[in-house]
């Protein structure tokens, strides 16, 4: 069943009346908003996570443990403490920037871009040592990217100071 203008002469009135409003890019607001609000609150655990198993992952490789393979001639090669730093480093960093994400802290967003490329990084250059392990680190890596920096908008907090 179809809806009619009703008759006044002018369809302007109606259609304007009637018509949805066009979405506000500034205010977060259209179809993408929604799915990426809450890509950004999925980055902002898979932050929180990763970066807990980044820690855990750096106690084992500074504990020498036998978790990770050692390899022969490689480019970008360090010893397994060293590596250890570097995960335990990173995922403190990743952790308290999901951690920042998931409180809307306004430094997190723009932290949390940059983490995730020095992430993506990380495990690209870790590739050798836990293949498997790397390539779900890159992946949650350009996820967290890809959410953070498409969520540009949320709408007003209603308890904020309003502007002057």
């Amino acid at each position: 069943m179809t809806q009619t203008p009703p008759e006044t002469g002018s369809t302007t009135a109606w259609s304007q009346d009637h018509r949805t409003p066009d979405p506000d890019p500034t205010r977060g607001e259209g179809p993408r908003s929604d799915w990426a609000a809450g890509g950004t609150l999925f980055a902002g655990v898979l932050m929180l996570v990763s970066g807990c198993l980044g820690v855990l992952n750096g106690i084992a490789a500074i504990a020498k443990d036998d978790v990770y393979s050692r390899i022969g001639d490689y480019v970008y090669a360090f010893d397994l403490t060293t590596w250890g730093w570097i995960h335990l480093i990173i995922g403190a960093l990743v952790a308290v920037t999901g951690w920042g994400v998931l409180k809307d802290k306004d430094w997190a967003r723009g932290a949390g871009i940059a983490l995730g490329a020095l992430y993506v990084v990380e495990y690209f250059l870790f590739l050798p040592y836990a293949p498997v392990w790397s390539l779900i680190s890159i992946a949650i890596g350009v996820f967290v990217i890809w959410a953070l920096a498409t969520d540009h908008g949320r709408a007003p907090n209603p308890g904020a100071a309003k502007p002057a």
